[in-house]
């Protein structure tokens, strides 16, 4: 599948900036799996405040980093588009795992796997890598809503 740039990635999610955190899709496979890149900058707002002397990518958005790839894997999947103003919403987090920090300069390789969709809630694994070596893991549930 071709990669998708940030403006591609903007048509498909509602964030922007400073709270869009994906840079580039990679590659994806429909209903099946997504690798993502978030590339961490020491530009970020966070790292004024997380922490200044040694900034860290707080985890709580590492989670929405690997939430927001699981939107646009379920987003680009659906045979039926949602209305324009729908949103995907996360609603849970199970099993997150958090094993080395993020800092400025890193490059955040986010990995989902679908799993599962029941009752418009989708479920997927997810975890994300710096160097090759895991950072983060979660499972992600998200449903889709009117805005």
């Amino acid at each position: 599948m071709p990669v998708l740039e940030t403006n591609e990635i903007k048509n498909l999610l509602p964030h922007r900036y400073p709270f869009l955190l994906i840079d580039r899709v990679l590659d994806y496979e429909l209903n099946k799996s997504l690798t993502a890149v978030k590339n961490v900058t020491a530009n970020e707002p966070f790292f004024q405040g997380h922490f200044p002397v040694k900034p860290v990518m707080p985890g709580v958005l590492i989670i929405e980093a690997l939430a927001q790839a699981a939107a646009i894997l379920g987003s680009v999947s659906l045979a039926d588009k949602p209305e324009v103003e729908s949103l995907y919403f996360l609603i849970g987090v199970d099993k997150a795992r958090f094993r080395q920090t993020v800092g400025p300069g890193d490059q955040l390789i986010i990995n989902v796997d679908f799993v599962t969709v029941r009752r418009n809630i989708w479920k997927f694994d997810t975890y994300a890598t710096v160097n090759g070596k895991k950072a983060a893991s979660a499972e992600i549930l998200t449903t889709i809503v009117d805005a």
